[in-house]
């Protein structure tokens, strides 16, 4: 799928101090860049998206697990977020943090400095969408106007369900957080179902289980 270009603003081209966090990609490189989004049923994603998506969970993972080994005690790996680019969207945040904290036992997300990923905000064409240089580094962008038409908490945990490594399914049922925005925007549920809480559990656990070996 050919991305059309896009210019955001000075903000959102600084990139993060440290981390793994890099800021939305220019104009000039938008047409390469692979992304996973928030949007309709219409398109199925590609095969390159979804190499990119894996790409981004693994460095993000490999960045945590690095941190883990200084509290091999912690029994979830901690995966720190920051939000301080996307103000208007603290409080959806903060509630995508807490849901899926509440949903899986081998990870927990945490608000934080020297973050492994963060979230931008702005306008754009695409919608909201994580979004990776295809070597795994990158960040979740929440656009404004999607926010003004779909529910904002659920654009927010399912873009940092791909963080957490669970590809688009668009074609899903409402119950499917993974199904963004396919079922419309009368669908307010920012949950994931049993069977993507198992997939990031499972994804997660088989990464700790690694890095304590």
């Amino acid at each position: 799928m050919k991305l059309s270009k896009f210019a955001l603003s000075a903000a959102l081209g600084l990139a993060l101090a440290g981390g793994l966090a890099a800021a939305p990609a220019s104009a000039a490189s938008a047409d390469t860049t692979a992304r996973q989004g928030y949007t309709a049923s219409s398109y199925t994603g590609s095969a390159a998206e979804a190499a990119a998506n894996k790409a981004f969970y693994q460095a993000v993972m490999k960045s945590a697990l690095a941190k883990q080994a200084a509290q091999p005690f912690l029994k979830a790996v901690v995966v720190t977020y920051d939000p301080s680019n996307a103000p208007s969207f603290a409080s959806q945040i903060a509630s995508s943090a807490q849901i899926w904290n509440s949903s899986e036992r081998n990870i927990q997300l945490r608000a934080g400095s020297n973050a492994d990923f963060s979230y931008y905000e702005g306008n754009d064409s695409r919608g909201s969408y994580a979004d990776t240089d295809g070597h795994g580094q990158g960040y979740v962008f929440l656009d404004y106007s999607q926010a003004r038409q779909f529910n904002p908490t659920r654009i927010v945990a399912h873009e940092t369900g791909h963080v957490l490594g669970l590809p688009d399914h668009y074609s899903g049922p409402c119950s499917e957080l993974m199904s963004g925005g396919g079922p419309g925007p009368s669908c307010t549920n920012p949950y994931p179902n049993a069977t993507e809480k198992r997939r990031v559990d499972s994804l997660w656990a088989n990464g700790l289980a690694a890095a304590t070996r």
